[in-house]
């Protein structure tokens, strides 16, 4: 039986095993995922998930629920060594372990962008995964329990100021969505006037959203300036200790929540631990078919797909286009993997990826929403609507789909649950604080009846 190991069960991961496993015939090939999380994140649910229009758990779809014919092991690959067709495990606990393969599949997904920014380490969270979703929602709440209950001035304009460095989907889509989670809270805290909260939207370049054209990027700025948010254009962050921002066009504010989305970067796994062909930019080097390597010579039973593949993108008609790494891509690109690898086993050739993208929706709030296909361009209450019949639709399994649509019917009646349990991130404080005797601190003189 031969070994197909996924590194990565990220969406293209998750959907390579996914189809291997409906595909695969008995004996043929066993499948193993390593990943240091045990289930996909959904990520364009995360700025909902801040928002709490989503439960965190609808937007993570479990790989053992899912893949039940597949090996799933918990651990981070630290290094791929294809000459001997190896790669070293790292579990969560215990020592460091080797696996061997005959068909690699490289799909580890790309990391945070980060650069050396004072402060930012400290203060900053970042909006790739579910617990940062989760953390910066409690935040948020958090900050006007807080705020309620101080008098006006600094401390509490701190507290009511948020900050998100990065103006690409998940920037804008999170920005979007924590104005409007701050908006609807004002009617349950009458303590707080809409002009003390103070939201900052940081982009280094001259425009947002570079996947839709100039005009309708102009209208989103347009309609988050309306709605109370600040946009600052050709911007960058210059400092975030203990909370206070320095903007390079000279702007100075304190900050009780910052968000860091400033775009990815290769998997250092990738970039610095393979003896897999890379090029400048710390990608795999990819074939149009999906298979590591270039057209005059290829790598042996070696795959990639998503952030951290360089792919051709043959749609796009011109030399030299490559893909960009979002989850429309990563989702195609792993179900064309399986199919491919399938061939591959059984004697036929791979076909080349090809896609036509289907339009760019992104969600900027409750009820508002940009979609763009060509010149077509739908802004608001539509969009909206199609930015989640598209994502509910898209999330993997019936079971996530009923789940979230759920969850959405029921906020329609009664609105957004507005409880913060940022206690959770620290479990144990209420039992420990809660003066419990240790049993050398037991009453000596007791006598048991």
């Amino acid at each position: 039986m031969r070994e197909i190991l996924i590194v990565g069960g990220g969406y293209a991961g998750f959907y390579t095993a996914w189809g291997l496993e409906k595909k695969l015939r008995r004996g043929e090939a066993r499948v193993t995922v390593v990943d240091p999380r045990p289930y996909m994140t959904y990520q364009p649910f995360l700025p909902e998930v801040v928002a709490g229009s989503v439960e965190a758990r609808h937007a993570a779809v479990s790989l053992r629920r899912h893949l039940r014919r597949t090996r799933v092991i918990a651990g981070a690959v630290t290094e791929i060594r294809n000459s001997a067709r190896t790669v070293t495990v790292r579990p969560e606990t215990g020592p460091d372990f080797d696996l061997h393969y005959d068909v690699l599949v490289v799909t580890a997904g790309a990391v945070t962008r980060t650069f050396p920014i004072p402060g930012l380490s400290d203060q900053a969270y970042g909006l790739k995964h579910v617990e940062e979703a989760v953390a910066i929602r409690d935040r948020l709440l958090t900050s006007f329990d807080r705020a309620a209950t101080l008098p006006r001035g600094p401390e509490r304009r701190k507290l009511l100021t948020v900050t998100v460095v990065g103006g690409g989907f998940s920037g804008v889509e999170g920005f979007g969505e924590l104005l409007a989670l701050a908006t609807a809270l004002l009617k349950h805290y009458p303590e707080i006037d809409a002009a003390e909260l103070g939201f900052h939207l940081v982009e280094a370049r001259g425009r947002i959203l570079p996947e839709v054209t100039d005009r309708p990027g102009e209208w989103v700025v347009r309609s988050l300036e309306k709605r109370g948010g600040r946009v600052h254009l050709n911007t960058q962050l210059v400092s975030a200790e203990d909370g206070h921002v320095v903007l390079s066009d000279g702007e100075e504010y304190d900050s009780g929540l910052i968000v860091w989305a400033a775009g990815n970067a290769s998997n250092p796994i990738v970039h610095n631990h393979t003896d897999l062909p890379v090029d400048e930019r710390g990608l795999l080097t990819v074939r149009a078919d999906l298979r590591v390597g270039t057209d005059t010579e290829v790598v042996a039973d070696v795959w990639a797909a998503g952030d951290d593949a360089s792919v051709p993108d043959l749609a796009a008609g011109r030399p030299g286009a490559r893909t960009v790494p979002n989850a429309q891509h990563a989702v195609r690109q792993g179900k064309l993997l399986a199919k491919n690898i399938l061939a591959s086993l059984r004697g036929r050739p791979a076909k080349d990826y090809v896609h036509h993208s289907l339009g760019v929706v992104a969600t900027l709030g409750l009820g508002r929403g940009i979609f763009q296909y060509r010149r077509l361009v739908i802004k608001g209450f539509p969009a909206w609507l199609m930015h989640r019949g598209y994502h509910v639709l898209a999330v993997p399994s019936w079971e996530r789909k009923i789940r979230v649509f759920a969850v959405w019917a029921t906020a329609a009646f009664y609105g957004r649950d507005i409880v913060s349990l940022v206690s959770v991130q620290h479990p144990r404080d209420a039992f420990v604080s809660s003066g419990t005797p240790r049993r050398s601190e037991e009453p000596k003189d007791v006598v048991a009846g």
